[in-house]
């Protein structure tokens, strides 16, 4: 018989319907039940396309024994993380500091109030690898709520206090650039020379860190850290976390050479990534990174765009039951499909009898390979390639697809929109530039109630009230969408949601935005955050937005919400910079030479100087285009172009800097030396 999770419209969750485990979702009728019955709350947090949790679910959730004891000693609820970032968030932060560690399946034991006393993540059915078995906690935990309830009482005080004082941030003066130096410095510390990216295994791609530094590199002049960025964008996109054969980038790689991945694909992953690579090409105009950012843009178009314009989430690592099934080959299997093709295949792209690909309990090798390169390909071999691609992935799309988590989140949503809006803008590709237009357009259409922003749209509903993540990310892409098509809209809708967020969520006392809204799920009350994890935080984003959408309308109010975040923050973003690199953007646009640009003309008249900015690596500017046909409904956001008209009826370049404007601009060539 289903459990209580049946009607949900998460996937993570309807995966667990059946399950023996009598499951609530997270909400009133769980917590009343657990009152009511005198029992503690086993909560279980996952996402659709975790390995680990599928792991755990098979092992222990299916397995009528340890449901049994599950139901008699709990009231039992599973969490969609990617749905209740907010909820993820409180106890991922408790079981951090019970553990030192974090991760999902995330294990917590709390009160029906709530409050936790027991965290973990992985948990075996039975005891093994000094882990704690289910089948050993439970009775544990049951004998100690009975019979020890001042033991627990003492627990959840203890935890109460540390959570308290983890939301205790040291303000101070707004971070100078010993700050944004410091960061690079602990960075450049942490390069691996040999395989590119930072630190060891996992590695994590971690963009916004490549495009923190790409921004050091214009910034100091110092080549060390543009071949930091460079090599590292090389290294991911030959390694095996890059799909070589259907494109797309899997989460990040258990090892240090980038070879063998987590294999799941988030669309938050292609979003930031392709947003790097884009940087990228415009810093070196490397060929890879732009064939990487339009390959990354086939996979999402291909299979992760809903029909009517916004994105899936995510596709899953494991296929019938296996993780990374769907994405390895068998030597002999490569030797049948490609025939006379086979041996060049094979020696490009490292394929062995014994395989590459090692069991992840066992260590053992597998006869499976990841396919990846060691330099990247010549243009013959491309050429080559191309076709043996298309026979490859013809043939794999026989095979079972993993699981794909088909709700759409604003958030997510709102950082592919920036990725496209940001790459159709760099390579002039309106194809891009009209994608993120219709995921805009998607987001407004289902994800807004009477002007209110919601979170999760899924199987024609959408709910679960918006947080920090969906303003922050949102207006990003509303930005870079603004800047990309030169259409006011976007702006006054970035405008209209920044000044939401500031409403809803900006500490009026401390300074910093919440996470979530004020309700009863916030145990220990609203969160702040500022550290980026696998996406930059909130915060990070809110405060280039807020210098963004200061310069572009003239509101030097908006500027002052960013300093108080860079006050509110002092001393982490001082001392732990390499953590929050979104956030060293900010610093980073705030002490150079930023530049507000503005162009009257046509776009047929100066296409070869928009060329030319398309091409540039410019990451402290603001771009006004201004067409006949905007002006008006654009000075009414931003009154200041008012006055900046054509000279002589020509094409007219207006450059601002340091609060003071240049001469305007009619010489064509002259434009491009001042954009530079």
């Amino acid at each position: 018989m289903p459990n209580k999770l049946k009607n949900e419209k998460s996937p993570y969750l309807k995966q667990h319907a059946d399950n023996p485990v009598d499951w609530y979702p997270w909400g009133e009728e769980a917590f009343k039940k657990a009152k009511a019955e005198n029992k503690p709350v086993f909560l279980s947090i996952g996402y659709a396309t975790c390995h680990w949790c599928h792991v755990m679910a098979h092992e222990s959730f299916e397995d009528p024994d340890i449901a049994g004891l599950m139901n008699e000693a709990f009231i039992n609820v599973k969490v969609d993380r990617e749905e209740r970032p907010d909820i993820d968030s409180t106890y991922m932060t408790v079981c951090q500091m019970l553990t030192g560690q974090g991760g999902w399946p995330l294990t917590i034991i709390m009160t029906p109030d709530k409050e936790p006393f027991f965290a973990g993540t992985y948990i075996p059915k039975e005891a093994r690898y000094d882990r704690i078995g289910l089948r050993q906690l439970i009775p544990g935990v049951k004998g100690m709520w009975k019979n020890e309830p001042k033991r627990v009482e003492k627990a959840t005080a203890k935890i109460r206090e540390g959570f308290t004082r983890s939301q205790e941030f040291e303000s101070g003066k707004f971070p100078e650039t010993e700050a944004t130096d410091f960061a690079a410095e602990q960075l450049a510390q942490r390069y691996d020379s040999q395989h590119g990216g930072f630190g060891s295994a996992p590695k994590f791609p971690s963009p916004h860190n490549l495009m923190f530094m790409l921004r050091q590199w214009k910034l100091t002049g110092e080549e060390r850290f543009l071949d930091m960025v460079t090599d590292t964008l090389e290294k991911m996109r030959l390694g095996g976390i890059w799909d070589h054969i259907g494109f797309g980038f899997h989460r990040y790689s258990t090892d240090q050479e980038w070879l063998l991945p987590h294999f799941e694909k988030m669309l938050y992953d292609q979003a930031l990534l392709m947003m790097a690579y884009t940087e990228g090409w415009q810093a070196t105009q490397n060929p890879l990174f732009k064939q990487t950012v339009y390959e990354i843009a086939e996979y999402v178009e291909r299979d992760l765009l809903h029909p009517e314009g916004g994105f899936y989430s995510a596709e899953d690592a494991d296929s019938e039951g296996e993780e990374g099934k769907f994405y390895v080959w068998e030597k002999s299997e490569i030797e049948s499909v490609l025939s006379d093709d086979a041996s060049n295949f094979i020696e490009l792209f490292n394929i062995t009898g014994e395989g590459n690909f090692e069991d992840e309990a066992s260590k053992q090798r597998t006869g499976k390979n990841i396919p990846h390169l060691n330099a990247a390909l010549s243009e013959e071999h491309s050429s080559w390639f191309n076709e043996v691609r298309s026979t490859l992935f013809e043939k794999r799309e026989e095979r079972e697809r993993p699981l794909l988590d088909d709700k759409i989140l604003t958030d997510w949503n709102g950082l592919i929109v920036a990725a496209f809006a940001k790459a159709g803008f760099a390579f002039g590709e309106e194809r891009f530039t009209h994608l993120a237009e219709n995921a805009w357009e998607f987001i407004e259409d289902n994800l807004f109630d009477n002007g209110d922003l919601l979170h999760r749209y899924n199987d024609g509903d959408a709910a679960i009230d918006a947080m920090g993540d969906d303003y922050a990310f949102l207006t990003w892409g509303l930005l870079e969408l603004y800047e990309s098509t030169g259409k006011p809209g976007y702006l006054k809708k970035a405008s209209q949601l920044n000044e939401q967020f500031i409403e809803l969520f900006w500490d009026e006392d401390k300074g910093g935005f919440y996470f979530s809204i004020a309700d009863e799920d916030q145990v220990y009350g609203r969160q702040k955050q500022i550290f980026d994890g696998a996406m930059p935080s909130s915060n990070s984003v809110a405060m280039t937005n807020l210098i963004r959408l200061s310069r572009l309308t003239g509101n030097m109010a908006l500027e002052d919400y960013a300093d108080k975040i860079g006050r509110a923050f002092s001393a982490d973003l001082i001392r732990s910079g390499a953590s929050i690199c979104h956030s060293m953007q900010a610093i980073q646009f705030l002490h150079a030479e930023a530049k507000e640009i503005t162009l009257r003309a046509e776009f047929s008249e100066i296409a070869e100087v928009m060329e030319w900015l398309r091409s540039q690596f410019s990451p402290f500017r603001v771009l006004h285009f201004v067409t006949d046909k905007h002006q008006e409904s654009l000075a009414q956001i931003a009154d200041y172009i008012s006055g900046q008209q054509r000279v002589d009826n020509q094409p007219t370049l207006f450059v601002c800097r340091n609060f003071t404007c240049d001469h305007p601009i009619t010489d064509l060539e002259k434009m491009k030396k001042a954009l530079g």
